[in-house]
């Protein structure tokens, strides 16, 4: 059986997951694709946390807030996007809305807190 040469995803149709930044819908998974990840998330109560080996693009779409980086704090709006490195602490605040990718694709065991 060969695999499917596409993947179309409706954020309305993806499950809502309560997540260490709020609300997400993963649109893109490890199990669909093995380079990255795609999720919506609405933050929400967002934990200080940092990725080992995930690089993440947070890429708002809609609210406004701050993005909490090793202390500094970046203003979140609509078409803003912040690149997080690997073992940067980071935490958002706000009403925002935001598409992040991860590279390589999200992995819980790659989420640590202090």
């Amino acid at each position: 059986m060969s695999k499917q040469a596409y993947l179309v995803r409706k954020v309305d149709e993806i499950p809502r997951e309560r997540s260490t930044c709020g609300f997400r819908k993963r649109l893109i998974a490890k199990e669909h694709f093995e380079g990255a990840n795609f999720t919506f998330l609405n933050v929400y109560e967002a934990e200080r946390h940092y990725h080992k080996k995930t690089t993440e693009f947070y890429y708002v779409l809609k609210g406004k807030g701050t993005l909490e980086l090793n202390g500094d704090t970046v203003d979140l709006e609509p078409g803003v996007l912040v690149m997080i490195n690997p073992g940067t602490r980071h935490r958002a605040e706000g009403q925002v809305e935001t598409l992040i990718v991860g590279i390589p694709p999200f992995d819980p065991e790659d989420t640590f807190f202090d």
